[in-house]
């Protein structure tokens, strides 16, 4: 009898990511007589998910059964996987997260996984995390609950730290960090391997090998990167140059666990860009569902994301590599702290999911990456017990925060925004 299995999806009212989830659910037959479980807050986005779910199903043959409801509660029962995409009041809070602590003179690039923007998001995010998590511990404690929601490390700390639910987060850096040094050395992105530890966003290249001949390519990326467009990547070429590696996936996230990281741009995020993005893809799928328009190719077409590889892995007992996983360390990076969260490699199969160690990191950049990992515990400590106090203090030990005067109003100011949301969870 072929294995069949529960997966329970929060967050798949939301259009841009619920679509790459589904592309990747129904580009496979993996699943095939699985349920899935779309749970959304919102009725009208969820019947929308609901329905292009539907679609999509019945065109490719998946054979997934599908159900949609806003009592997430309920819909735990008997899951075999979790995925998490959720998020609070997204781009209005983000925009706080970022615009406050520039009033107070500080400089930074995204207001997202590091700095005061990634204090809140944290403050703001873990109890919710927590709320499906303690859930889930009564009604599938044996479901894997797999994140895909920032910041990402955070999370997973906390999970790993605080409860008994297997986890695992899952990003897709690695693939746009890969696709960065081959755009440089000029190859095409399938002839370039990578392997990489670290951080999540701030992953380090430990190899860069050619495919086709196993060739070590770290030489020619050094040698290519120095005289490469000089608007491309600006601060990660120079931890190239300073520190030897290829160091996370973009300029805007790595500079978020950096004092200097505003010096490649402090724009932000493109909150313009993505809202009417946002709402140019609603339009499309209310076009589609509605018969007037035809279904674009790619929607059909994986995304690229990881998920449904970790749970046909699991589900089908196949042992398969995972390019990239969050996970608790343990000692899997041996020179970063046990309790930190880092993003390695990983083997998913029946038992679960298991780090697959590449031995230390260089020296200075595990130096330079234990700073951000105790800003991390600091911050998941201070959101555990909603202390002020420990949120004080992770921005004063935040190298991003430049001024204790400026760290004691971003807290005063942000914290009475997400009030609403911060509570003890400890």
């Amino acid at each position: 009898m072929a294995a069949v299995t529960k997966i329970v999806f929060l967050g798949a009212s939301s259009a841009s990511f619920g679509l790459s989830v589904f592309r990747d659910l129904f580009s496979t037959h993996d699943l095939a007589g699985s349920t899935l479980v779309l749970i959304g807050r919102d009725p009208v986005r969820l019947a929308r998910s609901e329905a292009l779910a539907r679609l999509l199903n019945d065109l490719s043959g998946a054979g997934l059964k599908i159900e949609a409801t806003t009592d997430w509660r309920a819909a735990l029962d008997g899951a075999g996987f979790v995925i998490h995409a959720t998020a609070i009041d997204r781009n209005r809070l983000w925009k706080l997260d970022f615009e406050v602590p520039r009033k107070y003179g500080i400089r930074h690039t995204l207001g997202e996984n590091g700095g005061p923007g990634g204090l809140f998001f944290t403050l703001r995010t873990l109890p919710v995390v927590f709320d499906f998590v303690r859930e889930m511990e009564r009604r599938c404690p044996d479901a894997l609950f797999i994140n895909f929601s920032n910041p990402e490390s955070r999370i997973i700390l906390a999970l790993g730290l605080h409860s008994r639910v297997a986890h695992i987060g899952l990003c897709h850096g690695i693939f746009i960090a890969r696709s960065q040094v081959a755009s440089i050395l000029g190859l095409a992105e399938e002839r370039v391997d990578v392997w990489g530890a670290g951080l999540n966003h701030f992953q380090c290249l430990v190899q860069i090998r050619d495919r086709d001949t196993g060739a070590d390519l770290y030489p020619l990326l050094r040698e290519k990167a120095g005289s490469h467009d000089p608007k491309v990547a600006p601060l990660t070429r120079a931890l190239l140059r300073d520190f030897g590696f290829w160091l996370g996936c973009g300029d805007s996230h790595v500079g978020e666990y950096l004092a200097y990281g505003w010096e490649a741009g402090e724009s932000g995020y493109d909150f313009a860009w993505d809202e009417a993005e946002r709402a140019k893809l609603i339009r499309q799928i209310d076009e589609v569902l509605a018969g007037k328009a035809g279904m674009p190719d790619w929607w059909r077409m994986p995304s690229g994301e990881r998920a449904v590889t970790v749970i046909g892995s699991v589900l089908h007992d196949r042992k398969q590599v995972i390019e990239s996983g969050v996970v608790l360390n343990r000692h899997v990076i041996p020179n970063l702290a046990a309790e930190a969260a880092v993003e390695v490699p990983v083997v998913a199969d029946r038992v679960g999911i298991h780090p697959v160690s590449l031995g230390p990191l260089p020296d200075a950049v595990a130096k330079l990456m234990s700073v951000q990992v105790q800003v991390q515990q600091l911050a998941v400590q201070a959101a555990m017990t909603a202390s002020k106090d420990l949120a004080l203090q992770a921005l004063l030990i935040d190298p991003v925060v430049n001024s204790a005067a400026a760290a004691r109003q971003i807290v005063d100011e942000l914290w009475e925004i997400n009030r609403p949301y911060i509570r003890s969870f400890a």
